[in-house]
């Protein structure tokens, strides 16, 4: 292992980052007065008496959720429209000031509780752009505001898993675009929701890139620090020349964020996995001419096994109707989607396999592989290579390999092969580059008796979680 290998395998993730990892797919939901002005970003003007939803069932949104297999829902609780979706202290333009439920209503705790109830996780999203307060573009007053009501937010509805905040940035009514204070913002986080997750205008989690659902051939975890400062930047630069963007070339679009050739120079390394986020309409915000442009389910099962099985996390989202409750399109398309996936990936192939693998280090054989613990494979020797081979005593159907690396241990694999027994000898039937949390590898239905791991190219010993094979 070289300095540069070395260097970049002491890079790991927190605690918080893996329990987000583990989650791998979670909801995004949009809904505020744009839902009733059939728009996607509202401008601050709307008067809070439209927001009126009819039957709007939390818990209707949850049951969903969970039919899809997520863990987790991340709620907008004020967009840029800068409407509150729970009573603020802090200005009138909120649900108190709407009829739902006589200004009593608070949709921010209806949907936490629901989500403790099921047994999932609860987010917020809370944009730094609010286009109805008159402070904003003033500097510290609105940041005084700002952070007034994201500690309303961490301290008033139980654990937050996740705070997403995004980079937009317009001018307010002084006719100046605000500097965001986002490491204000991230100290009150941190003290008052210690174990939550900091999405893309932040330290933890970043922007794929995309809002189409597309993801990287290589989504590396390992990262430089500067790439944290991309969206960020982008806020800062809408009020500069645009010199900051000029000296900091890294972007989250980029096709590489951590190859070793593009890591060899930077002075400082984080651990900043990938979020994709999309939505399962065209749209954002619930728009009734879309209510038949739900993404097809072979559409979101190719997004779900290319992001959750490209070492990202899927962030879908589901906008609520007028009413507030989940169209019966998207739902019946979210209970589609959670069936493939149970049936897809409920029986391990691998399970009735006989394991070979090269000599391992001590406690870590080849059959760690077959738990769900925090047990791996690695092999003694660090030369970067390992292989692995699973015999069955009949040829079998073999549709999707899974693999994932053993995080605390840092993202190692650099590029991945597996093979077939066919007549005897063995052919390469697919390839790849980086595993981390969980690669999902096409195998298209080939029938063998013997499936063979190679480990090519690891930055040092590879270690190897889990590995799955489905029919």
């Amino acid at each position: 292992m070289d300095a540069l290998d070395a260097r970049l395998v002491q890079v790991k993730p927190s605690l918080r980052q893996l329990r987000l990892q583990e989650m791998e797919f979670y909801a995004f939901v949009h809904f505020t007065v744009n839902t009733f002005t059939d728009r996607e970003w509202g401008d601050g003007t709307e008067d809070p008496a439209i927001f009126d939803p009819t039957a709007l069932d939390a818990r209707q949104w949850v049951r969903a959720v969970c039919a899809a297999g997520m863990k987790g829902l991340i709620l907008t609780c004020k967009h840029h429209d800068g409407f509150c979706l729970w009573p603020s202290r802090y200005t009138a333009h909120s649900v108190a000031s709407s009829p739902w439920k006589n200004g009593g209503g608070d949709v921010v705790a209806e949907v936490s509780a629901a989500c403790r109830e099921a047994g999932i996780a609860f987010g917020v999203y809370l944009s730094p752009w609010d286009r109805n307060c008159p402070l904003y573009g003033s500097g510290k007053p609105y940041d005084d505001y700002f952070v007034a009501q994201l500690t309303e937010l961490l301290t008033g509805y139980g654990a937050i898993s996740s705070v997403w905040f995004d980079g937009a940035c317009g001018e307010g009514p002084c006719g100046k675009k605000q500097v965001y204070d986002w490491e204000r913002y991230y100290a009150v986080i941190r003290a008052l929701q210690p174990d939550a997750c900091i999405h893309v205008c932040g330290p933890d989690i970043r922007w794929c890139g995309n809002e189409a659902g597309e993801t990287r051939e290589s989504e590396w975890s390992v990262v430089s620090r500067r790439t944290a400062d991309t969206e960020k930047i982008a806020s800062a630069s809408q009020q500069t020349d645009g010199e900051s963007f000029r000296q900091r070339p890294i972007r989250a679009t980029d096709a590489d964020l951590g190859s070793r050739a593009l890591l060899a120079q930077e002075p400082e390394l984080i651990w900043y996995p990938a979020e994709v986020d999309t939505s399962i309409r065209p749209g954002w915000f619930w728009h009734a001419a879309e209510d038949d442009s739900v993404r097809p389910l072979q559409t979101l099962i190719d997004i779900y096994e290319k992001a959750v099985g490209g070492n990202a996390m899927l962030l879908l989202n589901i906008p609520p109707t007028r009413e507030g409750l989940f169209h019966a399109n998207d739902v019946a398309r979210l209970q589609q989607l959670g069936d493939y996936l149970r049936a897809s990936y409920s029986e391990n192939l691998l399970d009735t396999a006989a394991a070979q693998a090269d000599p391992a280090a001590e406690g870590c054989g080849v059959e760690n592989l077959r738990t769900r613990d925090e047990s791996y494979y690695m092999p003694a020797a660090a030369d970067g290579t390992a292989q692995l081979v699973f015999r069955w005593p009949t040829p079998q159907s073999l549709r999707r390999l899974v693999l994932q690396e053993q995080l605390r241990c840092s993202q190692r694999v650099e590029r991945f092969a597996v093979d077939i027994l066919a007549d005897g000898e063995w052919r390469q039937a697919a390839a790849g580059t980086v595993i981390g949390h969980k690669r999902i590898v096409p195998l298209d239905g080939v029938r063998t008796e013997a499936l063979r791991i190679r480990i090519t190219d690891s930055r040092t010993a590879p270690t190897l979680r889990f590995a799955g094979v489905y029919a």
